[in-house]
């Protein structure tokens, strides 16, 4: 199964600030989700926003459009989780 990943302005802002190897661990994830279907470790935290999740403690979190296309809300890490949710949360909103 294949998916479509559309990024809002504020996970670009996000991802233009991380590292190449945080680049690279995220675009390599998003290849997997668009290629295979494939998400990894994947959490519902609730209203329909969804978090990747990495064990350096890395997020970004999503919502399903529709059955073949995603929004990549927001990036963040696990420091910042709860404001992080809520603002993915009020874009999605």
């Amino acid at each position: 199964m294949e998916f479509n990943l559309e990024k809002t302005s504020e996970f670009n802002e996000w991802f233009l600030d991380q590292t190449d190897k945080i680049k690279g661990l995220v675009t390599a994830r998003f290849s997997r989700i668009e290629v295979a279907g494939h998400f990894g470790v994947v959490n519902s935290v609730g209203d329909g926003v969804f978090e990747l999740k990495w064990k350096i403690g890395l997020r970004v979190y999503f919502a399903y459009l529709d059955r073949k296309r995603i929004v990549v809300l927001l990036g963040g890490t696990k420091h910042g989780q709860k404001a992080d949710i809520k603002k993915a949360k009020s874009l999605l909103g």
